[in-house]
């Protein structure tokens, strides 16, 4: 079965970029300059920003339903992103290169199935709960710090 990755919304993002850091921490955003090449993986570019970006630190509700899995966590997005959309069937490499918490949900927004993979092998899982009729859409986490990282579709 066929799927794809989506990438977060730039413009959900872009009205942040450029803003001073009072205007920042008044919406609960920290601008953070990387100092390492992995550990600050994008979600609007899906791709991990590299020594002397900027990124923000934000919280984001990326399950915004109601009942009892709506959900926010933290997120990066690297500061004047440019929106990626990965081709079908393709696992970007910030995500192919963790582990991943990979978890179904049905269009009423309740999980049905989540289980943890290897991102370089992911493929197999997100066919396999993509195949369930019931499965709407799919959630993929950085496994350890549990953040979000993109959806996941039928293409």
């Amino acid at each position: 079965m066929s799927f794809r990755i989506h990438a977060l919304p730039l413009g959900a993002f872009a009205p942040f970029f450029g803003m001073d850091e009072s205007e920042l921490d008044v919406r609960g955003v920290l601008r953070c300059r990387v100092d390492q090449p992995v550990g600050f993986p994008c979600r609007v570019s899906l791709r991990d920003a590299q020594p002397g970006e900027t990124v923000l630190l934000l919280n984001y509700e990326h399950l915004p339903v109601t009942g009892p899995y709506q959900s926010r966590h933290a997120i990066y997005v690297r500061e004047y992103a440019q929106e990626y959309r990965p081709e079908v069937n393709e696992i970007p490499e910030v995500l192919s290169s963790r582990l991943l918490s990979v978890r179904a949900f049905d269009a009423s927004g309740m999980m049905l199935d989540a289980d943890v993979v290897a991102g370089a092998v992911a493929a197999r899982l997100i066919e396999h709960q993509l195949a369930n009729p019931r499965a709407d859409y799919l959630h993929l986490h950085n496994a350890k710090p549990g953040c979000y990282a993109a959806r996941a579709t039928r293409a």
